[in-house]
């Protein structure tokens, strides 16, 4: 099990970047949370397999249709047994 944190950066609140974030790491099976920042970013923190995780940091890249991702920054962090993933 590895867990990462990532935050994107970009126009990335306002345009369902969150659900978006939701609805992708459910389907990749993913344990964890997304949230907005109070400067602007959107901050993911998931756990699962590293290829997964990899996976995952691609999408955000992508991002949803009104999104416009400028970066996204992962940092490896310890897992914590996160359960279902989630908005916060």
């Amino acid at each position: 099990m590895a867990a990462a944190r990532f935050v994107v950066s970009g126009r990335v609140q306002g345009v369902g970047f969150r659900y978006f974030a939701l609805r992708e790491a459910r389907a990749l099976g993913l344990g964890g949370f997304v949230r907005n920042q109070p400067d602007g970013t959107v901050e993911v923190v998931a756990e699962g397999a590293m290829e997964v995780l990899a996976t995952l940091a691609d999408r955000l890249r992508e991002g949803p249709a009104f999104a416009e991702v400028v970066a996204v920054e992962r940092s490896e962090i310890a897992a914590t047994q996160r359960g279902d993933f989630c908005i916060r």
